[in-house]
């Protein structure tokens, strides 16, 4: 019998102490993503950045961390995976380090990408960890998932919230330096519950790595600039089109070589492309939710920053509730499926209400909590089911290649649903001013495009699992 059978078939005794420090890991890495969003403009004024380039504080974290998640996962099989967790555990705390002590732009955003860097190794082992396991009890598994994916809905909506606190009362620097006595924690504690993992033989694809990291950030970079250069320039268009260079060139690797970063055969495995496709379009909905919703609070309601973090403290409670305590047992029930496409359909509505109900003289409790609520819900309901089907039909030794590509669909479905409906935003707020809107008024029609272009994204993830997804045989 082989070592992941091995595995599966003696439960672990310290699988539930393994299971807080991974959460907690899921949620430090999510938490990244958005805790810097309300010290942008203390950011913006100590190191000098220009109000466009002040996005790639965001945007360098995500695309490294979704560019280089499937390195991650390849080296996690490779190298084992609690050693690659803990790798990425010593990189993200000395790249917080950098981050929070910046002196300079260049500096901020190295420090940024560095960040990407070690969670894109961290988050790979940590789901394929989680399911090695708990693979013995389907029961277990869907528990332990619940945990997951709340950790994960958490640390995003979380971010906010400790973000704007540590930013009012301490600094924007505390929002990076955080991870260090974190990190620290994660380095000691690893050794004594995580499993070391299952490895196998092999060499590292360093070449395709780069040229899919290459052709991510380079598509990211040309929507969130094409505002300001124009979708029809010829910077645009030049850069879409070596993105595309380097993505067929990718695949042409992929093809040819021995041991490739990702085995294009893996996507043969039923249900694992679709549900990657559906994973992404469920991050490029929720993202820009809370994204917008925050920027809504803040520019528009005119609340503080500890007051728009604590506004977003009930789809935090709500995430974790249902997460935990209700959609492991639905999916047990009626099937990934059927959880995942209504799931995405309550996220849509959610963001259909934020786009019809969020005045510029609106109330919290009638016009942003019940709709916010709503967007929660939809996104327990479909984070578990989407991860499930975003690793459906891999086989056992694929497990942590699997779980990086589901980690790169969720995060490179944020950067680029992010990116696309902040160009959205952008224009429709920039032809509202030219009407001679107020600046406040053409903000909030900005964002209105923003809610609606982000339901687009729910509505065809449903539509694509509805019709594509495919119950397992077993």
């Amino acid at each position: 019998m082989s070592t992941q059978a091995n595995v599966i078939a003696a439960p672990d005794a310290r699988r539930w102490r393994a299971l807080f420090l991974l959460c907690l890991a899921q949620f430090m890495v999510i938490m990244d993503t958005s805790i810097i969003g309300v010290a942008l403009p203390a950011i913006k004024e100590a190191l000098g950045y220009s109000q466009d380039n002040l996005q790639w504080i965001f945007n360098a974290y995500v695309i490294f961390l979704g560019g280089l998640m499937l390195l991650g996962g390849r080296l996690s099989d490779l190298f084992g995976q609690r050693r690659m967790f803990m790798l990425g555990f010593l990189i993200l705390s000395m790249a917080s380090l950098l981050a929070g002590l910046a002196w300079s732009e260049a500096a901020m955003n190295t420090g940024r990408a560095l960040q990407g860097l070690g969670s894109a190794f961290i988050l790979p082992a940590a789901l394929t960890i989680v399911m090695i396991l708990f693979s013995h009890n389907p029961k277990e598994l869907n528990k332990a998932l619940g945990f997951w994916g709340a950790s994960a809905a958490a640390g995003g909506t979380a971010g906010v919230f400790l973000g704007g606190v540590i930013t009012e009362w301490l600094s924007w620097n505390w929002t990076f330096l955080i991870n260090i006595p974190v990190g620290i924690f994660a380095l000691i504690y690893s050794m004594r519950v995580l499993p070391a993992g299952v490895r196998q033989k092999g060499s590292v694809d360093v070449i395709g790595a780069l040229a899919i990291t290459a052709a991510l950030v380079l598509a990211v970079y040309a929507i969130v600039t094409a505002e300001q250069v124009g979708w029809g320039s010829v910077q645009t268009i030049t850069l879409l089109l070596i993105a595309a260079l380097l993505l067929f060139v990718f695949f042409v690797i992929q093809k040819v070589k021995r041991e490739p970063l990702i085995p294009l055969g893996i996507f043969a495995a039923p249900n694992l492309l679709v549900g990657n496709i559906a994973f992404g379009l469920l991050a490029g909905a929720w993202i820009p939710l809370w994204f917008f919703l925050n920027l809504y609070l803040q520019q528009v309601l005119r609340f503080s920053a500890f007051a728009g973090g604590v506004a977003l403290v009930p789809m935090t409670v709500l995430v974790m509730v249902v997460m935990i305590g209700l959609t492991g047992r639905l999916v047990g029930r009626f099937g990934f499926k059927s959880i995942l496409v209504i799931g995405l359909l309550v996220l849509a509505g959610s963001l259909f209400l934020l786009a019809g109900y969020t005045p510029i003289n609106g109330n919290f409790v009638a016009n942003v909590l019940p709709a916010s609520l709503l967007g929660a819900l939809g996104m327990a309901l479909a984070f578990i089911p989407g991860t499930i089907a975003s690793m459906s039909g891999a086989k056992p030794e694929e497990t942590g290649l699997a779980s990086g590509i589901a980690n790169t669909s969720y995060q490179i479905g944020s950067a680029i649903g992010l990116a696309i409906m902040s160009a959205v935003a952008a224009s429709w707020t920039g032809g509202q001013l030219e009407q001679g809107a107020e600046q406040i008024a053409a903000l909030n029609t900005g964002f209105h495009a923003a809610f609606i272009g982000a339901a687009i994204a729910a509505v065809a993830g449903a539509f694509i699992a509805l019709l594509f997804l495919r119950k397992p045989k077993q």
